[in-house]
């Protein structure tokens, strides 16, 4: 059975920092691209982040030089470190997997595994 359960989630203050976790198993996790995915309201759902298999990393312009996406294959977990939290990113952020080369933005959400997601919440 598939699972990816991510945790870290919860309220900070606009400026702030976060750090979400996502825990894999029932895959072979060294084989597959790993994202952050956003859902946030009234807003696209779109991939923020990605770590390929090559420990390749994108991020969307939006959150460029403030988020850190990394992977750990040893312990098959994924971790987002979210620095200078705006607003507008509140959202909940989902971990997903997928065995093709990954991309960020709103264009692919074709995901072949997903987390049951993790709500981030900005405030002033």
């Amino acid at each position: 059975l598939v699972q990816l359960v991510e945790s870290g989630g919860g309220s900070v203050q606009a400026g702030g920092s976060l750090t979400l976790s996502c825990a894999a198993s029932g895959f072979i996790y060294s084989r597959y691209c790993m994202a952050w995915i956003r859902q946030a309201p009234g807003k696209e759902r779109e991939a923020v982040a990605t770590i390929s298999v090559q420990f390749r990393t994108a991020y969307v312009d939006s959150v460029k030089g403030r988020f850190t996406i990394s992977r750990d294959n040893a312990k098959n977990t994924l971790t987002l470190l979210m620095n200078s939290l705006e607003i507008e990113e509140t959202a909940v952020y989902y971990c997903a997997a997928d065995p093709t080369p990954c991309v960020v933005g709103p264009g692919y959400l074709n995901y072949d595994y997903w987390g049951q997601g993790t709500q981030v919440t900005v405030s002033s």
